[in-house]
């Protein structure tokens, strides 16, 4: 029984990730019409039509080249669209004319880490927080790239930075990223620690439970172990994630098949 794979912190995506860029002054022989089209972006990506977004930074940028923010701006619709290698090359872009843009840095690092590049994700966020160390997401964000390159005690390190920043948005996933990098540490009482207070935080977190009820097994708590798998499997139902549920199912039978 394998501990489960960590989970984005995709509450992030409500900070930085969703940084619409405002309106920066504008040098081109078309002001008006550049303003037009970037604004209008800027309408569709809060209205969530992305690739109308797209459509209209691509026009600002016909008339605009050197608009840093229109680009950072295009990067993120195509995020969210799933064209992480389009919105890299738009970060790239928007840190070629502004080396200092810390936002295109973190979603660059947070681009990087979706598509698995997981050194060039810790190099671009240890960037960002030299430039601003006081946002937790960064934090986190190196954090799951480092857990994913076996540097786990450092991954520790920076969600426990991030929890010192963060107050009390998103708290229960960044204990639980947190308990994932002790239990691959092979720390399995800090990660039970780490799984309590996720669990404090967010009663209804299927995840928390299996994988609290897999360390409470390592650690020979059968009975613990059983009851919090059968909790996730409840949870996981409900929510309609069939998929974990099956595992923790599977997980109780095997638990339950074994001499004590």
């Amino acid at each position: 029984m394998k501990i489960k794979k960590k989970l984005t912190i995709i509450i992030a995506i409500a900070t930085f990730l969703l940084t619409i860029s405002p309106l920066s002054a504008q040098t081109t022989a078309n002001p008006v019409k550049a303003v037009e089209f970037y604004n209008r972006g800027v309408d569709r990506l809060t209205a969530g039509d992305y690739s109308g977004a797209i459509a209209d930074f691509t026009q600002a940028l016909q008339l605009e080249p050197k608009d840093a923010d229109a680009y950072y701006n295009r990067g993120y619709g195509e995020l969210v669209l799933g064209q992480y290698e389009r919105a890299i090359a738009d970060y790239t872009q928007a840190l070629t004319i502004n080396p200092n843009y810390v936002n295109a840095l973190g979603n660059r690092c947070y681009v990087h880490y979706l598509t698995k590049k997981y050194e060039a994700a810790v190099e671009d966020c240890t960037k960002a927080i030299a430039l601003n160390g006081n946002f937790a997401d960064f934090f986190i964000y190196r954090g799951n790239a480092k857990d994913d390159l076996g540097k786990h005690l450092e991954a520790i390190e920076d969600y426990t930075k991030a929890l010192s920043l963060q107050g009390t948005r998103g708290q229960d996933r960044i204990f639980y990223n947190r308990a994932l990098a002790y239990n691959r540490a092979g720390q399995q009482e800090m990660a039970l620690r780490d799984y309590d207070e996720s669990l404090k935080i967010n009663a209804n977190f299927a995840e928390a439970y299996h994988n609290r009820g897999l360390t409470y097994y390592k650690l020979g708590n059968r009975e613990k172990a059983i009851a919090d798998l059968e909790a996730a499997s409840r949870l996981a139902l409900s929510q309609g994630k069939q998929g974990t549920a099956a595992k923790s199912q599977s997980a109780v039978a095997l638990i339950q098949g074994q001499k004590p």
